[in-house]
């Protein structure tokens, strides 16, 4: 499985972005997705993961009511839309797929939110 991400970019807080994450590969055999972000001396962290097949959402707290998770089946792509963004939302942000026997990450992108 290989993702690519995009969409990221400078904001100004309150503002919105939307990232794809596109897949290609063994697509069929993805049973999770989710997207990640890691700020500068931070860990990695999760921002919202949606599974294949009943479409089950998480998100983490600092980001509910906020952003929205989704997927295109068809497209094979993912798509996290960030509204009313924060400086502290400023991340490289990950896309992660999975299978039974592989975990995939994209390359990342960048989103800088200012104050």
């Amino acid at each position: 499985v290989q993702l690519v991400e995009s969409g990221g970019g400078l904001v100004q807080a309150g503002g919105s972005l939307r990232l794809s994450c596109a897949a290609s590969g063994s697509t069929f055999s993805i049973n999770y997705m989710g997207w990640y972000r890691q700020a500068p001396g931070k860990q990695r962290e999760l921002v919202a993961g949606i599974t294949s097949g009943s479409g089950t959402t998480i998100y983490a707290d600092s980001v509910k009511g906020r952003f929205t998770i989704s997927r295109d089946n068809a497209k094979n792509t993912m798509y996290l839309q960030m509204n009313s963004l924060k400086p502290e939302d400023t991340a490289v942000y990950y896309c992660n797929a999975r299978t039974v026997v592989v975990n995939a990450w994209g390359q990342g992108t960048q989103v800088t939110v200012s104050s």
